[in-house]
């Protein structure tokens, strides 16, 4: 149930951190991975670090800010790999603020990186995916889709928006065999955290105190999430989302 044999995944932000976990477990279980980012050498990395597992791997780059860049990631997508069967939109971006100081340009950068890419990107893939019968869209939220933070006003909108996006696709595309569903990261030991750690006194502390499993989680724990969204075994489960977050947002 869980063989993704045949199946070729695209996952955007897919060279580094959590994206590569997602791509990891995609891999590991047959998928062939096409790893989107704008980095060239990183994707380069990346796609190394796949074939290690032994799959088929190739990358491309991508500005997932640019409607016309991701219909050209897809598209090069089925160029290389044949076909499209799942998607993970992971590519996301972060700028912590008072909301009293956020920009406009702040704004508009969060959003079209994490939440408008998500949208633009099924788009492009959507008739790909109707066309093969079985799609998969695998959309990364967050933890702060549940509850807010101070310095987080664009980013949690973002990704609360992204959870109400899941949904929408999830009821519009299940006629086509396609299922939309979203994953909420918790706090997790990726570049982009390690930021947030510099910035909030006590953060670590507080995730290692409050997280019910008392470590902060990895990209390696995302690898079965997107094994198990994107396999048979899920084929009657669309529009859910959950919390990958050792219990962080459980706690009271």
């Amino acid at each position: 149930m869980f063989d993704l044999s045949g199946r070729v995944a695209l996952v955007t932000g897919g060279n580094g951190g959590i994206g590569l976990g997602f791509a990891r477990g995609l891999a590991r279980n047959g998928a062939a991975v096409m790893v989107a980012g704008r980095d060239a050498a990183k994707n380069a990395a990346a796609v190394t670090a796949l074939e290690e597992l032994g799959a088929t791997a190739a990358s491309v780059e991508v500005d997932v800010t640019d409607q016309a860049s991701l219909q050209a990631m897809v598209a090069r997508c089925v160029e290389v790999l044949g076909r499209l069967d799942i998607l993970v939109n992971n590519a996301g971006t972060n700028i912590r603020r008072p909301p009293e100081q956020v920009t406009l340009a702040d704004w508009h950068t969060v959003l079209n990186t994490n939440l408008t890419s998500a949208m633009f990107a099924a788009q492009a893939a959507y008739p790909h995916m109707k066309a093969g019968g079985v799609g998969r869209v695998i959309n990364n939220g967050s933890m702060l889709s549940i509850f807010g933070m101070p310095l987080h006003a664009a980013y949690a909108s973002s990704k609360g928006a992204v959870v109400q996006l899941t949904k929408s696709l999830a009821t519009a595309w299940a006629k086509d065999g396609i299922t939309v569903n979203c994953v909420l990261p918790g706090w997790i030991d990726t570049d982009l955290t390690r930021g947030a750690r510099r910035d909030i006194p006590g953060l670590d502390d507080n995730v290692r105190a409050r997280a019910p499993a008392g470590r902060w989680g990895t990209p390696e724990d995302f690898e079965g999430i997107a094994a198990f969204y994107a396999s048979d075994a899920a084929a009657y489960i669309t529009g859910t989302s959950i919390a990958v977050d050792g219990g962080y947002s459980i706690q009271g």
